[in-house]
């Protein structure tokens, strides 16, 4: 999830667990601890794919972060003795805002490396990684909590079961609209090996269906709020790579992608897509591997690069009607999606 919303489950998390002893310096540490393990970003491992891929790793793996968190519970009880703050209070406290940091990341498309060092990316898709709904209460229960001297905790504890349950309803919408895939399959005899449903940008009610077949994709929308069952798919190319050997780099990234990757050549540039985040023209993770010499030959670039694709929210407003029921905008919507060519 973005900064904002870990550091306001940081804080939420923190004063909880303090209960009564909930205050502004309890909701600080709280917001801080939250946003630890995301300062991964500020580490290069060399080009544009590891950077992407290699994010999410041993700062958030559930074996690494709870001896840490044993760590500065540690230091912190070495340097304030006398506090209220037992070892085993901060370790709860400290654990416990570090895991659902981790399980809330787990919870969006990108993929966690939750058994960091071993191999494994992590995602359940129920939930876009900007979502208001989820933030907004976290950040009224701190604002509660600042100004309350015996409640704020009380808040904190009823906020975070509240943000609970709409992560379970992300999960519930989810199922829902996998039933209606499978049986759209089914009529439309499309494929149903490789199929992914994630939430489109900030809510839990309209999902982007992904579809992999050989040579092409298909690419469907489907709100909980429909009146008709049936989902308009639309056909892609996925390009294909050209060269005969793939480097590490491109291993890693399908790792990453379980690969749902799209290929495409444009302006003598070879670009590789990861076709799970965003959707039509606002695909997030677009890199360019190689580019043509004046022989015309495919030359990789020594350090992989991300491609400026154009993002931008003038999508929105008919994302708003299709997500109300609005199935006749599908096509619209669809046709927008980043040209491919092989």
């Amino acid at each position: 999830m973005d900064s904002i919303t870990q550091a306001a489950l940081g804080a939420t998390v923190a004063g909880a667990i303090a209960g009564k002893k909930c205050n502004a310096k309890v909701l600080l540490v709280g917001a801080a601890l939250g946003t630890l393990p995301d300062l991964d970003v500020i580490l290069d491992y060399g080009d544009a794919v590891q950077n992407t891929i290699k994010h999410r790793g041993f700062t958030h793996s559930l074996l690494v972060l709870p001896p840490f968190a044993l760590l500065i519970s540690w230091l912190y009880c070495r340097l304030r003795p006398d506090s209220f703050w037992t070892l085993a209070r901060v370790f709860f406290l400290t654990v416990s805002v570090f895991v659902t940091h981790t399980l809330l990341d787990t919870m969006t498309t990108y993929g966690t490396q939750l058994i960091w060092p071993f191999e494994g990316y992590f995602e359940l898709r129920n939930v876009f990684i900007i979502d208001p709904l989820y933030t907004l209460p976290l950040l009224f229960a701190i604002g509660v909590a600042l100004f309350s001297k015996s409640s704020g905790g009380c808040w904190c504890q009823t906020v975070v079961l509240i943000s609970t349950l709409y992560l379970g309803w992300g999960y519930a919408s989810q199922q829902m609209i996998a039933s209606r895939v499978e049986q759209n399959l089914s009529a439309q005899n499309l494929p149903n090996q490789q199929v992914l449903i994630t939430p489109t940008p900030f809510n839990t009610l309209l999902w982007r269906v992904v579809v992999m077949d050989e040579g092409k994709y298909w690419e469907g929308l489907a709100s909980v709020l429909d009146g008709n069952d049936n989902i308009d798919f639309i056909s892609h190319s996925l390009g294909e790579w050209p060269l005969e050997d793939q480097p590490e780099t491109l291993i890693g990234l399908k790792s990453f992608s379980h690969n749902y990757l799209n290929y495409r050549v444009e302006d003598d540039s070879l670009i590789v897509t990861d076709l799970r985040l965003g959707m039509s023209n606002n695909l997030a993770f677009e890199f360019i591997f190689a580019e043509k010499s004046d022989s015309g030959e495919w030359e990789l670039l020594d350090s992989t690069q991300r491609y400026p694709s154009e993002r931008s929210f003038e999508l929105m407003g008919q994302l708003w009607e299709r997500l109300k029921g609005d199935q006749s905008i599908d096509a619209n919507l669809q046709s927008n999606q980043t040209k491919v060519s092989s």
